[in-house]
């Protein structure tokens, strides 16, 4: 078939670019109702009802009734047979991996525990093979997907697609990620740190959809923050922006990882917390601490809230010099809930400039220890072309 071309300005050009915007609208939000891809996309309700009424009838978009604020609404979706994406999450400890469908509706997924000092080589080919055998399971290959996400617990160059600073994921530096995993499975892959990700799972879908700007703090094994823009990712130059796990805290304290003193990290990541308490207490994982926590125990309690006063404090500088609207916190540690959080906000009570409209809000992260996960199939999804201006033309 012979593909037309509008002319550029013509009225068949103009409907075409914005066919083109209400499907990247979908594909950045998942699903939104009528009105809110008008408001998404800066076009008439008249013009989103007739786009979705034509690209429904040619099986790009889904529709179905539901009801917000007590009115019906329609809501609309890229059709599921559009075809499936992976999202992965290699972090310190776990690895993540789930399967999902243009509409961001996970069909399967899985997790595995991961040595502590794991190299690139042997988990991509691990995870080639999860990968056949999960699409498998699916009654499809690998080559089937359209994309995969790929999270990672240090800063990825944006430029290179490695990690960006030395010393903080040995066995991964130095390496093309996306493009060493794609010579192993044949298909597109994206890469980007792991709270980089879980910030834009958060503000697309998450505790941070309604914020204009947000920052996802991820405490775990390790610390690091993703920071967004009206729903975008800033990364900086090198892909750097938001390691407040290397912000000093005491320029005389214990060497950190990075080969700096002090950090951020030294004092709440947690092989540090881990390392406050005798072997014979079982303190192995961060799991463990968190039950113990939770358990009563006085101990584990005051370890996680002077975790969170650190954290809290690094915030505050955090909030001084990018302002955001909003701060989620996630990762391993992120489960303890309020023991970590109330002294979080303590210390961004006492120490962040104050505003008219006060200190940005700190709230739980919605998809828990999935949230990076999910950033991944979204990572996935943004780079998944949808030619919707490839369709049939209909008058």
């Amino acid at each position: 078939m012979v593909r037309r071309i509008a002319p550029p300005g013509s009225q068949s050009s103009l409907r075409e670019a914005n066919r083109a915007r209400l499907v990247e609208s979908l594909k950045r939000h998942g699903r939104l109702t009528q009105v809110e891809l008008a408001g998404s996309t800066g076009l008439s309700p008249a013009t989103v009802s007739n786009i979705v009424k034509e690209l429904t009838a040619s099986g790009l978009l889904h529709t179905s009734i539901t009801s917000r604020s007590g009115r019906r609404a329609t809501l609309v979706s890229l059709t599921r047979q559009l075809g499936l994406v992976a999202g992965v999450h290699f972090s310190a400890r776990q690895l993540h991996i789930a399967i999902a469908d243009a509409t961001r509706t996970v069909v399967t997924q899985t997790t595995l525990p991961l040595p502590l000092d794991h190299r690139h080589d042997a988990e991509l080919d691990r995870l080639s093979i999860l990968l056949s055998d999960m699409m498998e399971t699916l009654g499809g290959t690998v080559g089937e997907l359209l994309a995969v996400g790929l999270a990672l617990p240090a800063p990825i160059d944006p430029r290179t697609g490695m990690v960006s600073t030395p010393g903080l994921l040995r066995g991964w530096e130095g390496i093309d990620v996306a493009e060493s995993l794609t010579a192993r499975i044949g298909r597109p892959v994206f890469v980007d740190s792991e709270a980089n990700l879980a910030g834009l799972a958060e503000a697309r879908e998450g505790s941070a959809r309604s914020a204009s700007s947000s920052v996802f703090i991820r405490v775990g094994h390790t610390i690091s923050a993703g920071l967004i823009v009206g729903g975008d990712l800033f990364r900086g130059v090198n892909g750097k922006a938001g390691q407040i796990g290397h912000v000093t805290i005491d320029e005389n304290g214990p060497i950190c990882r990075c080969s700096n003193r002090g950090c951020l990290e030294s004092y709440a990541g947690g092989p540090a917390l881990l390392s406050l308490f005798p072997p014979s207490e079982g303190m192995q994982r961060l799991s463990d601490l968190i039950q113990a926590s939770y358990s009563g125990d006085g101990s584990s309690r005051r370890v996680i809230a002077d975790a969170g006063r650190h954290i809290g404090i690094a915030a505050a500088s955090l909030c001084n010099l990018f302002d955001p609207e909003l701060i989620v916190v996630g990762g391993e540690l992120g489960q303890a809930g309020e023991i970590l959080m109330a002294p979080m906000r303590h210390s961004l009570e006492r120490t962040a400039l104050a505003s008219a409209n006060g200190l940005p809000e700190i709230v739980a992260a919605s998809f828990g220890e999935w949230a990076e996960t999910r950033g991944a199939i979204t990572i996935a999804l943004d780079h998944v072309i949808v030619e919707a201006d490839a369709l049939p033309f209909t008058a």
